[in-house]
């Protein structure tokens, strides 16, 4: 019998020897605890002794963990019901705290104290400031406030709050078609508004546009009549000076200006007496062609010749 119990000791005793050490990995902390009480903290990667059956190793995450809260309904201050939800970084850093904090519940009821303690800084910072800025694009300065708040509030339990971000900022279901309402109303007036500033000013140009096209055509008809004016008196000059010169010349030029006229058309009609006046300067255009020759003088000749050129 010396053998089998020779045996069973050596047995016992490799297995004694091989529970008095524990490895701790480099993404872990460890604590030994003996009858409850702490004896080791290891926060170093590598390989630790123990006493076998009475002490016990408790290892935690020593990597940043995440976590992501439930939606939260806030009321900012106006008033303003919102939905929101956020996600945290955190990391243990003080592992005799954590387990004195939570006790063997480990990082699940961390998780749910760090969540109660998001939750009321949440409500808290978001509280205390508009809608306008909870509902804007650049939130840091909020967030910056949600994680320093909570990170005094989890310092208690041995965790670091390294960065809170919020995901989610929205409006109640049941307030939302109220919401998109008053907005599309807002929308359309400050669309209404655009169209009537936008009238009015096309109304003013359109004005001005026509005030300077008729400043324009008058000062161009003005110019028009002037420069009409002097040329009807340049041109009665000359014909005041041609008739001052020969005025039985001019008065058959103008004669003959009239029967150009009276003329124009080949349906011209005209009915007068034979005696008429209109019929002197063509009785003595008949009479040039019926006589011709140098006894007509120099005043018929050029007659003839100015009723050759009509």
């Amino acid at each position: 019998m010396r053998g089998p119990f020779a045996l069973a000791v050596l047995v016992i005793l490799i297995a004694l020897g091989l529970n008095s050490f524990f490895v701790v990995d480099e993404r872990e902390k460890a604590l030994v605890l003996r009858f409850g009480e702490v004896q080791q903290v290891r926060t170093e990667p590598g390989l630790g002794f123990k006493i076998p059956l009475i002490d016990i190793v408790m290892k935690y995450d020593d990597r940043i963990l995440s976590l992501t809260t439930q939606p939260l309904e806030i009321t900012p201050e106006d008033d303003r019901r919102l939905v929101v939800d956020a996600f945290a970084r955190w990391r243990i850093v003080d592992a005799v705290k954590f387990r004195e904090a939570v006790g063997g519940g480990g990082e699940q009821i961390a998780k749910n104290r760090i969540d109660g303690i998001l939750n009321n800084a949440i409500r808290e910072v978001l509280g205390s400031v508009p809608s306008t800025a909870v509902l804007s694009d650049d939130r840091t300065p909020l967030m910056n406030r949600i994680r320093d708040l909570a990170r005094r509030e989890a310092a208690s339990l041995g965790v670091d709050v390294i960065d809170v971000r919020l995901t989610r900022t929205d409006l109640p279901e049941q307030n939302l078609a109220a919401t998109y309402g008053r907005m599309r109303a807002e929308r359309e007036r400050e669309a209404a508004d655009e169209r009537a500033r936008g009238a009015e000013a096309a109304q003013r140009v359109r004005a001005t546009a026509d005030r300077t096209a008729v400043e324009v055509t008058s000062k161009a008809k003005k110019e028009a009549e002037i420069v009409r004016g002097e040329a009807d008196a340049e041109a009665n000059k000359v014909y005041a000076e041609a008739y001052g010169k020969d005025p039985q010349f001019f008065a058959f030029n103008r004669a003959l200006q009239f029967y150009a006229q009276s003329m124009k058309t080949q349906t011209s009609s005209l009915v007068t007496q034979p005696d008429s006046l209109y019929f002197d300067y063509g009785r003595f255009l008949r009479s040039i062609g019926e006589n011709p020759g140098p006894e007509t003088g120099a005043g018929r000749g050029s007659a003839s010749a100015a009723a050759t050129g009509q």
